[in-house]
């Protein structure tokens, strides 16, 4: 199925529904919608582009981020989204790894991307006077024909340990991560409004579906990204409206509605994804915002698709295990089988920890152009995600950190969250992150580095004397580091190889 027929479709039936929006501002109806994104559709027929060639978008989220995507489908091709943030290199290397034969920019982007774009990428096109006269082109009268196993989404991981890899999404996998939604989340009404203030590039980008097959309308912020104050005003006057929000995003928001008295009022459903929640946080968010919030886990190679806590249980107290669950991250979705493995793939009993690996029709096809990875990760049609978690016994999973974050001390095993939930119940500490140091009689000793909350001090004597209350004394860290931030990368994620490469350079490193 061709997503660009839901754009047709909402076209015909309901054309005078408001579509996309600048902030505010109206900018196209459904019937401007889909008449656009057939014309730009037609412009790359004329240019040569066809059925599964790659086009890339590395735009700053805009309305015309999707009138690029909609007319990439429409002729039957895939769809590269790369991340704005970016730097100009890297992008580079995803339109050559993916042999990208055209590429839309916003300007900024076009500026620092034109030297270094590969021999593939035929042309630029920048959003603006340039890519507004596409509208002009004679239109493609209809989506081409799509089958459930082609590629449409060329998805990049965000490599925090190497080059990153291409993801190949099909349209059965997105037509699956629409219905697991629609089962699990509800669906959207034509009244409602998705919000794009996370990268299109990734999670946000995947509800355009949803609200596409509801004639719903989309708003970008005038900012083009993320500030928490102008979406919450923004959702004032744009009203029933869902977004996707990273943990940092809805723990800068909460701070933001705190200081100047915001309830959150216009906002329909956050859904939180893309790292760990720590209790504390949507603790906190609730309290300020009420009951809008809802959880989903997923990965590039099942987009949006493993487990969901639905906002019932996000907001429910009367459950005795109400607490356990907002640690965790759910229960299988509707469309996925879900389960905890140990290293030779077989399921391990309720409550152990072992890798969390999944099977449905969400999964990803493969790696692009990487069979050795692909047959590493997909085994015997399961996906192994590489996360660590622990299931209990009504099916409830929570995660301990990727495999790879796991620290092994004395032989025995600590995960990083278990303890970075203790500390941030320390009223100094804004952020931590716990990471492993090589240590020559333990093998590795844990490491706490943490950033402070304001320009305040956080004392290590109390810091470990709540860890010794809490947690086994073996788990609790051996140094606390100061840090004025944490290294993230351009999804907001916090990159542990860089601290711990900074932990391992210096006991006592530079703040």
């Amino acid at each position: 199925m061709n997503p660009a027929e839901w754009l047709r479709r909402a076209g015909a039936l309901y054309p005078h529904r408001p579509a996309l929006f600048r902030g505010a501002q109206e900018v196209a109806d459904y019937a401007t919608f889909a008449a656009r994104a057939a014309a730009i559709a037609g412009a790359m027929q004329a240019r040569g582009l066809k059925r599964g060639d790659r086009v890339a978008v590395v735009m700053k989220n805009c309305t015309e981020y999707l009138e690029a995507l909609y007319a990439i489908w429409w002729i039957g091709a895939v769809a590269v989204p790369v991340n704005a943030k970016l730097h100009a290199k890297e992008a580079a290397w995803i339109l050559e790894n993916s042999a990208a034969r055209l590429a839309f920019a916003t300007p900024e982007i076009a500026q620092a991307l034109a030297p270094l774009c590969p021999p593939s990428v035929q042309e630029v096109i920048v959003s603006g006077p340039a890519f507004e006269l596409l509208y002009q082109a004679p239109p493609v009268p209809a989506p081409v024909g799509i089958a459930s196993d082609q590629m449409i989404w060329l998805f990049y991981t965000s490599g925090t340990t190497g080059r990153p890899k291409g993801v190949m999404i099909s349209a059965g996998n997105v037509l699956a991560m629409v219905a697991g939604y629609h089962a699990d989340l509800g669906v959207p009404g034509a009244g409602d409004a998705a919000l794009y203030a996370a990268p299109m590039s990734h999670g946000a980008g995947f509800y355009n579906f949803l609200m596409v097959l509801s004639a719903a309308r989309h708003v970008v912020p005038d900012s083009g990204g993320f500030d928490a104050t102008e979406v919450l005003e923004l959702a004032q006057t744009t009203r029933r409206v869902s977004m996707f929000a990273a943990p940092t995003m809805v723990r800068r928001m909460t701070d933001v509605a705190r200081a100047r008295g915001y309830d959150g009022d216009g906002l329909d459903l956050i859904v939180y994804a893309g790292g760990p929640m720590y209790l504390a946080d949507i603790l906190e968010a609730g309290a300020v915002f009420g009951d809008r919030f809802a959880q989903i886990y997923g990965q590039g190679e099942c987009p949006m698709g493993i487990t969901v806590l639905p906002r019932a249980m996000v907001s429910d107290r009367a459950d005795p295990r109400w607490r356990a669950r907002l640690l965790g991250v759910g229960y299988a979705q509707s469309i996925s089988r879900v389960r905890v493995v140990d290293g030779q793939g077989a399921e391990l009993p309720r409550g152990q920890i072992g890798e969390i690996v999944v099977q449905g029709p969400a999964v990803m096809l493969g790696y692009w152009e990487n069979p050795a990875a692909t047959t590493d990760t997909l085994r015997d049609g399961w996906l192994w995600t590489g996360d660590m978690g622990a299931m209990d016994r009504d099916g409830f999973l929570t995660l301990h950190d990727r495999s790879k974050d796991m620290i092994v001390t004395g032989g025995s095993n600590v995960y990083p969250r278990e303890v970075e939930e203790v500390l941030l119940t320390h009223p100094d500490v804004a952020e931590v992150s716990v990471v492993g140091r090589p240590h020559p009689e333990w093998g590795e000793e844990v490491v706490a580095c943490v950033v402070p909350v304001s320009a305040g001090q956080c004392d290590p004597a109390q810091l470990d004397a709540l860890c010794r209350d809490n947690i086994a004394r073996f788990k609790a860290p051996k140094a606390y580091v100061p840090m004025t931030s944490l290294p993230k990368n351009n999804y907001g994620k916090v990159v542990k190889t860089e601290l711990r490469a900074l932990v391992q350079q210096d006991p006592d490193p530079p703040q």
